[in-house]
């Protein structure tokens, strides 16, 4: 089988397409014949050495796919062979067929293409983490979603709206809110044009966000800090800018904010139970047609470093998805 390959940490251009062995069959675990493979940021800080994750080389990057299982491993009694899936894992889905863990392959619904599949569980098992299970977001109150135009925060805007909030999207340009706007979100601040503090003041009656979605980190943290509610709450869900940006506890103790973290996959690892209950509902919301995943770019998996270096150039809107062509389709 042909694998995208990191044989030492480096940019994407250093990434190999390779035929390797098929992965060996562990029990508990499901082969899965991928057909599609979400790309996510992380997978950017992985290939780099720069993620809390540092496997052993040669790896595969890749946190999620979708595909058809091929084989059940010892003690596992589904889901069936050619049942339709999804799949996450730490790393290794950027390849034709992924040994994962049976407890981290979900059955996808029937109308639910291979590529949103494989698009899906990142950035909506994320996004509904924070907002629902982190920070409890309530019908009727505010959310400010920073970076609103990538895969998590178009899927935090989608959430957002599902669950009664006013949705406020920021953004560094026009024609990215616009697309934050086609999602659901009430409200439009470029924060490379506007001040978004004081934007974010007039558009809440000066009472600020209840909940602010925080993938980006550095500056935007500082500044969310400033427009946040009294007994608000600032998700911490990434840096996409670069710099991990320091809490000033002072603001903490006046307002009676609350500062949370949000890790998905460490959530998802302790308590599968209650992460396959928010696949039941965000499943649902798609089938209802509440969640529709924006996929900007589809490439073949032998152009993985492609798609990585989308990344770099911060030029990624919503979900980026590697193909694997298989007979039949």
């Amino acid at each position: 089988m042909k694998a995208v390959l990191c044989k030492a940490f480096g940019p994407p251009e250093t990434l190999a397409f390779e035929d390797v062995e098929a992965p060996a069959m562990a029990p508990g675990s499901v082969r899965i014949a991928v057909h599609a493979v979400g790309v996510n940021f992380p997978d950017l800080l992985l290939i780099e050495g720069k993620y809390q994750v540092r496997p052993p080389f040669p790896f595969s990057p890749g946190l999620e796919c979708a595909g058809t299982v091929a084989e059940l491993g010892p003690g596992v009694e589904g889901p069936a062979p050619g049942t339709r899936v999804l799949a996450y894992m730490s790393y290794g889905c950027m390849a034709e067929e992924v040994v994962a863990p049976a407890e981290c392959v979900i059955p996808i619904p029937d109308v639910m293409p291979f590529d949103v599949a494989a698009a899906f569980p990142v950035v909506y098992g994320t996004s509904y983490h924070a907002l629902v299970g982190r920070a409890a977001l309530a019908e009727g109150e505010t959310l400010l979603v920073q970076g609103a135009s990538g895969g998590v925060g178009l899927s935090a805007v989608e959430i957002g709206r599902r669950l009664g909030a006013t949705v406020i999207a920021a953004a560094s340009s026009d024609e990215k809110l616009e697309l934050a706007r086609d999602h659901g979100a009430n409200h439009l601040v470029n924060y490379r044009t506007e001040d978004l503090r004081e934007r974010i003041k007039a558009l809440t009656d000066g009472r600020g966000a209840d909940v602010i979605y925080d993938p980006v980190g550095g500056d935007i943290f500082d500044t969310s800090m400033r427009c946040i509610a009294w007994n608000g709450r600032l998700l911490v869900i990434g840096f996409a800018s670069g710099r991990i940006a320091e809490a000033k506890t002072n603001i903490i103790l006046l307002k009676e904010i609350s500062v949370v973290g949000v890790a998905w996959g460490a959530f998802a690892q302790r308590d599968r139970a209650a992460n396959r209950a928010y696949f039941d509902d965000l499943f649902r919301w798609y089938e209802e047609g509440a969640l529709k995943p924006r996929i900007s770019r589809r490439l073949p998996l032998a152009e993985a470093p492609a798609a990585l270096q989308g990344f770099q150039s911060r030029s990624v809107v919503g979900k980026q998805v590697l193909t694997v062509a298989r007979p039949g389709g």
